[in-house]
């Protein structure tokens, strides 16, 4: 979205930023009554880029902002919550460039590691960065910031004992697997045998949601964990489904840590006609994963808030480019836990379709 370049509309937009960063959403919540964070007008730019120019964020006058935002894909519903909200930030700052970039194949940290790299030899002003990998992504983390380059994470970050990124904005994803956890306990009448489709040990979010999932189910002793599978994609997932129903007749519930692994759960249930009977719930809230909630073949969805982690991480980065200090190193982007019961409230339906 450009912004009309007179000073009366830059003073506008830039007092608007700062007082929209200001008044954070509150923890586990839907999506503000404007469709956007705090207000913030979505970007409608389809491209892999939003440019925009004119404006002063950043305290640098005249001078356009290059921001990378890598996420770990391009191509599921989650990154592109995180692209809207990226958009919605940078066109509510009137000078940011977005360069969108993140590996082809989902999970690839050897590529990631490379992008970051590419992105510090273009000189890019600040980076968002969702990490594929905690630890291999230290170094190139390190050495931006060594540059003067600040770097924030969302979604998965660095190792703590490594991370030198300027803040963590993410959802509570410990919280999020016990909640999935307590609610599939709940659905199978806390006592049956269950699994657990995880994407990508070492990566952040992955491990807490696993942890948070098996702490809930520890407290049931007539619950067993019978089968955990690694899927980074649909096929995958869908493979690593149909094996654990072939070899557990007795599964009465799925743990699906991921929209792939979500998507290829209702796949396979599908196919095996075994959807209903073997209780699913599965993180986030793509398109198909609400289809397959409203089908009744997901009980329950655990929903993050993408839009939040994009626009909350723009604006981190352009206040470190501010030169102004940032107060919270780990922010909580909030989640929600939807059911058929909440689907239709206008929280989870901002939620759902973040930027709309």
């Amino acid at each position: 979205m450009r912004f009309v370049h007179k000073m009366s509309g830059l003073m506008l937009a830039t007092a608007c930023a700062l007082l929209l960063w200001g008044c954070p959403k509150e923890e586990g919540g839907g999506a503000p009554s404007s469709g956007a964070p705090n207000g913030a007008i979505p970007n409608s730019s389809a491209g892999g880029t939003s440019a925009n120019s004119g404006g002063t964020a950043g305290g640098t006058e005249g001078k356009e902002l290059n921001i990378a935002v890598i996420p770990k894909g391009t191509g599921n519903a989650f990154w592109l919550g995180v692209k809207a909200g990226a958009d919605a930030a940078a066109s509510a700052a009137g000078n940011v460039k977005i360069t969108w970039v993140g590996p082809e194949h989902e999970g690839d940290a050897t590529e990631q590691v490379n992008i970051v790299q590419t992105q510090i030899n273009n000189h890019v002003d600040g980076i968002v960065l969702a990490a594929v990998n905690s630890d291999s992504l230290a170094t190139p983390v390190k050495t931006a910031t060594d540059k003067g380059i600040p770097v924030v994470t969302v979604d998965s970050g660095i190792a703590p004992d490594k991370d030198t990124s300027l803040a963590y904005i993410a959802t509570d994803n410990v919280r999020g697997g016990r909640e999935a956890g307590e609610k599939l306990a709940e659905l199978i009448g806390k006592k049956g045998e269950v699994a657990l489709l995880i994407f990508k040990p070492g990566a952040a979010s992955n491990d807490e949601r696993e942890k948070g999932f098996k702490d809930a189910i520890a407290k049931y002793p007539d619950i067993k964990l019978v089968a955990t599978q690694v899927g980074g994609n649909v096929t995958e997932a869908t493979n690593n489904m149909t094996n654990i129903l072939t070899s557990n007749k007795n599964l009465a519930g799925v743990f699906a840590a991921s929209e792939p692994n979500g998507v290829g759960a209702i796949s396979a249930l599908k196919q095996s006609k075994q959807n209903g009977k073997i209780k699913l719930v599965a993180f986030d809230g793509s398109a198909i994963e609400v289809a397959g909630l409203k089908d009744g073949i997901i009980q329950a969805l655990i929903v993050q808030d993408p839009y939040q982690m994009g626009f909350k991480g723009i604006n981190t980065v352009l206040s470190a480019i501010k030169k102004e200090p940032i107060k919270d190193k780990k922010v909580d982007s909030g989640m929600t836990v939807v059911t058929m019961d909440n689907l239709n409230t206008p929280d989870v339906q901002k939620l759902l379709n973040p930027g709309k």
